[in-house]
C-alpha cells in the first residue's frame, strides 16, 4: 500500500514537472500577444483612415516572388494610414516585449517611410477611423529614408510626471536602412533591465539604455538644472575675446585699390589662332520643324553647335590676354586683432533648479492598444508582413527562422541569378558590399555629425551608376579626412568640405552612336577651352 502511494506521488510530481516545463516552453502560444500574417484580406479587420489627406490605396497582395501575402502600398506619392486595434492593451512595463515586422521595398526607397506606430489607448484622444499623424503613440519603429535621412527609427513617447506633457525621445545614432529590394525583418526588444535592442535580419545593430542621456535625444531624465530664463546679460559685459588694435596704422604703401588680377603683358597670341572663326556655328544638319509657325513661334533659327574648326586650333574668336594674379594686390586694410583687456568670457545665464526634473528607476511606458501604419512615400511597392508582438525573444527568433528566412534566401538566390545572367554579378556584388560597408561606417557614433554628408554621397552613387566610382572615392576621402582630423586635430571637430564629384546628368536621350558623337564634341570643346586658358 505504501509503495503504491509513493509511486502515485512520484507520478504526480513528474506530471507537474512536465506541465511546468510546457508552461515555460520557449514557443508557448501565450507569449504571442499579437500576430498578423496577412494571409487573409485585411478588409474588415484593419481600419483604413477616412481622413482626406490619406488617399493611398492599400492592397492585399502576394509578396513579390512568393506565394505569401502581405499589406501593400500600391501607389507612389501618396499618404497612407491604416490601423488594427488589439484585443487587449499590451503592457510594456514588466518583462520583455518584442516588436517585429517585415518589409520588402519592391521598388526601392528613395523618399518615404516604412515604419509602424504602436498606439496608446483611445482614451488618449483618437479614433481608429480618423487615424493620422497626430494620433498618440507609445513607440514608433522602422525604416525611413529621404534625402540625407537614412535611419531605422526607434522613438518612444513618455509622459513627464511633473508637467503631464508627452515628450518624443529619439534613439541616437540609429542603424541605416538596407539599400536593396530584399525582404528584411526589423526587431526591437524592450527588456526589463531598461534596455532596448535593435536588430535587422536577426543581427544586433544597436543597443541602448532608456535612462542613459547619451542614448536618447532628448534624454528621458531631464537635467537637474536649467538656465534661468529671467537672467539677463549685464550691459557692460564684454564677451569679445579679440579686438582691433587701436594703435595700428595702415602702411603708406598699402594700395587698397589695386585689383586682384591684371592682364599678363608677356602673353603672346598662340600661332594658328583663328580670329575670324566663331566658337559656335549653326548646326548644318538641323531642319525647321514642319509644324513651326513663324507668326506664332517667331522666326526659326537653327540650334548652335561647337565649331569643329576650333577643336583642332588653339582657339577661335577675338584673342585677349589672359589674366594673372596681381603681385601688388593687398586688398582692404584692417588693423590686426589683439587680446581684449576687458574680456570677461562667454556669458551664461545662472543655473536654477529644473521644475520639470524627475527621476525614474525604469520607463513608465503607456500600453499598446493598436498597431498603425501612417506614412508618406514617393515609392510604391512597400510590402508589410508578419507583424508580431511577443513576450519572448525566442518566439520572435522562431518566427524569423520560419517566416522570414526562407523568403530571404529565395530572394538572395534569385538576385544572384539575375546578376549572373546580366554579367554583372561580380561588379554588382562588389558594389553592394561596398555600399553596405559605407552604410555601416556611417552608423559609427563619432561620425554622426558627418552622417548626412556621407549618406548624400552614397545616394548619388546609387542613383547614378556612372558616377559610382568617383562618388565612392570622394566618400572614402571624406571619412579618412574626418578620421585624421579626429586623431591629429584634438577634440574640436572641423567642418569638412565635400570632395567635388562629377555633376549629375539626366540626358539619357539618343542612340549610342549619338551619345558617343556628343561626348567627342564635348571633349573637343573642353580641350580647346583648356588650351585657351593655358595660352
Amino acid at each position: 500500500m505504501l509503495m503504491g502511494r509513493l509511486a502515485l506521488l512520484l507520478l504526480l510530481a513528474f506530471a507537474s514537472l512536465q506541465l511546468f516545463c510546457f508552461a515555460d516552453d520557449d514557443n508557448n502560444d501565450d507569449d504571442v500577444v499579437f500576430y498578423e500574417s496577412f494571409e487573409e484580406s485585411f478588409e474588415g479587420r484593419w481600419i483604413v483612415s477616412i481622413k482626406d489627406d490619406y488617399k493611398g490605396l492599400w492592397k492585399h497582395s502576394k509578396s513579390e516572388g512568393h506565394e505569401d501575402y502581405g499589406l501593400l502600398v500600391s501607389e507612389k506619392a501618396r499618404k497612407y494610414a491604416i490601423v488594427k486595434v488589439v484585443d487587449e492593451p499590451v503592457s510594456l512595463k514588466d518583462g520583455t516585449t518584442v516588436l517585429q515586422f517585415e518589409t520588402q521595398l519592391q521598388s526601392g526607397l528613395e523618399c518615404g517611410g516604412a515604419y509602424i506606430k504602436f498606439l496608446r489607448p483611445q482614451e488618449a484622444g483618437w479614433k481608429p477611423e480618423e487615424f493620422d499623424n497626430e494620433s498618440p503613440y507609445s513607440i514608433m519603429f522602422g525604416p525611413d529614408k529621404c534625402g540625407t535621412t537614412n535611419k531605422v527609427h526607434f522613438i518612444f513617447k513618455h509622459k513627464n510626471p511633473k508637467n503631464g506633457e508627452y515628450v518624443e525621445h529619439h534613439l541616437k545614432y540609429p542603424p541605416s536602412v538596407p539599400s536593396d529590394k530584399l525582404t528584411h525583418v526589423y526587431t526591437a526588444t524592450l527588456k526589463r533591465d531598461k534596455e532596448v535592442k535593435i536588430m535587422i535580419d536577426g543581427e544586433e545593430k544597436k543597443k541602448a539604455n532608456f535612462l542613459a542621456a547619451e542614448d536618447f535625444d532628448p534624454p528621458l531624465i531631464p537635467a537637474k538644472t536649467i538656465p534661468d530664463p529671467d537672467d539677463k546679460k549685464p550691459e557692460d559685459w564684454d564677451d569679445k575675446e579679440k579686438i582691433p588694435d587701436p594703435n595700428a596704422v595702415k602702411p603708406d604703401d598699402w594700395d587698397e585699390d589695386a585689383p586682384m588680377e591684371i592682364e599678363d603683358e608677356e602673353a603672346v597670341k598662340p600661332e594658328g589662332w583663328l580670329d575670324d572663326e566663331p566658337e559656335e556655328i549653326d548646326d548644318p544638319e538641323a531642319t525647321k520643324p514642319e509644324d513651326w509657325d513663324d507668326e506664332e513661334d517667331g522666326v526659326w533659327e537653327p540650334p548652335k553647335m561647337y565649331n569643329p574648326k576650333c577643336a583642332v586650333a588653339p582657339g577661335c574668336g577675338e584673342w585677349k590676354r589672359p589674366m594673372k594674379s596681381n603681385p601688388a594686390y593687398k586688398g582692404k586694410w584692417s588693423p590686426p586683432l589683439i587680446d581684449n583687456p576687458n574680456y570677461k568670457g562667454v556669458w551664461k545665464a545662472r543655473e536654477i533648479p529644473n521644475p520639470n526634473y524627475f527621476e525614474l528607476d525604469k520607463p513608465d511606458f503607456e500600453p499598446i492598444a493598436a498597431i498603425g501604419i501612417e506614412i508618406w512615400t514617393m515609392q510604391e511597392g512597400i510590402l508589410f508582413d508578419n507583424i508580431l508582438i511577443a513576450k519572448n525573444e525566442k518566439i520572435a527568433k522562431s518566427y524569423r527562422e520560419t517566416k522570414w528566412k526562407p523568403k530571404f534566401e529565395v530572394e538572395k538566390e534569385r538576385q544572384q541569378s539575375e546578376e549572373e545572367a546580366s554579367g554583372l554579378d561580380f561588379l554588382a556584388s562588389i558594389k553592394r558590399k561596398v555600399f553596405n560597408a559605407i552604410y555601416q561606417i556611417a552608423d559609427i557614433p563619432f561620425l554622426s555629425n558627418y552622417k548626412p554628408q556621407i549618406l548624400d554621397h552614397i545616394k548619388k552613387a546609387e542613383k547614378q551608376p556612372n558616377l559610382t566610382m568617383g562618388v565612392l572615392v570622394s566618400t572614402v576621402a571624406i571619412i579618412l579626412t574626418i578620421f585624421l582630423k579626429l586623431i591629429f586635430g584634438g577634440k574640436n571637430q572641423v567642418e569638412t568640405k565635400p570632395v567635388p564629384v562629377v555633376a549629375e546628368t539626366s540626358d539619357d536621350q539618343g542612340s549610342d552612336g549619338e551619345k558617343v558623337e556628343k561626348a567627342e564634341k564635348n571633349e573637343a570643346a573642353a580641350a580647346a577651352r583648356r588650351r585657351r586658358r593655358e595660352a
